[in-house]
């Protein structure tokens, strides 16, 4: 590991969250119909006693590199989960969720997430490409790299690379400003998109934006959570 990436690793220490605990009411046995109850003891002179309960998911004894190990086992040939199941997609974001205690305390400060960036995952296949993503967008066009840069201080450039019928190559670029909302979420304001096909070249639409929540990020992957709840996998470019 180079100098740089170890000043990093120590600047993002990783702190998992911490558990709370909760006492439960007294309770009492109460037979009726040859079937027990359990029910909440009174006190004299008192009104029921009300108990809202909360418990929180068990954390993962998992140790955070074999959590990425496994998050990109499972989404790696996948064509960036249009092939899962609902239910694979469901044991993705499960690892995500667990990946997410490891998260450093405010990972848009951190200076991992600059660099250059696969998109190998989304929930939803049509967030990232657009239109170029979707179930009959697929038809025609195929997609062969999706890649995010993001730029110190503040830029970030997306490129889908595709072919259209395997006959004719083309791609669409967006260039943005990443502006930091809080300690988790950024918002990207991207200008109208570029669009290369064959010996063409010109721009079409206007401005966009996206928000996204850093759930985690290492020298290896990062995982954002879009502001309508699609899932993202971005494994850093070697």
């Amino acid at each position: 590991m180079s100098p740089a990436a170890n000043k990093v690793q120590t600047a993002c220490a990783l702190t998992p969250a911490s558990a709370a605990v909760i006492r439960a009411p007294r309770l009492q046995l109460v037979r009726s119909n040859k079937s027990l109850k359990v029910l909440p003891l009174y006190q004299r002179g008192a009104g029921r006693i009300h108990a809202s309960l909360s418990t929180a998911a068990p954390l993962s004894s998992a140790k955070p590199d074999d959590l990425v190990a496994s998050i990109l086992s499972k989404v790696m040939q996948t064509d960036r989960g249009v092939l899962l199941t609902r239910n694979e997609h469901d044991k993705v974001a499960e690892v995500a969720r667990d990946l997410q205690q490891y998260c450093v305390d405010e990972p848009v400060k951190c200076p991992l997430i600059f660099g250059e960036w696969n998109v190998v995952y989304c929930s939803n296949p049509t967030s990232p490409g657009g239109g170029y993503r979707s179930a009959i967008g697929r038809l025609f066009f195929k997609t062969k790299e999706m890649i995010q840069v993001v730029e110190a201080p503040d830029i970030v450039r997306n490129k889908v690379s595709f072919s259209l019928l395997g006959l004719v190559d083309g791609g669409v670029s967006l260039e943005g400003k990443l502006n930091v909302l809080d300690e988790k979420w950024i918002q990207v304001v991207f200008d109208a998109p570029e669009l290369k096909f064959g010996g063409l070249e010109f721009r079409y639409g206007g401005q966009s934006e996206v928000k996204l929540e850093i759930t985690y990020i290492d020298e290896k992957i990062r995982l954002g959570k879009g502001s309508r709840g699609s899932l993202f996998v971005f494994q850093r470019r070697k």
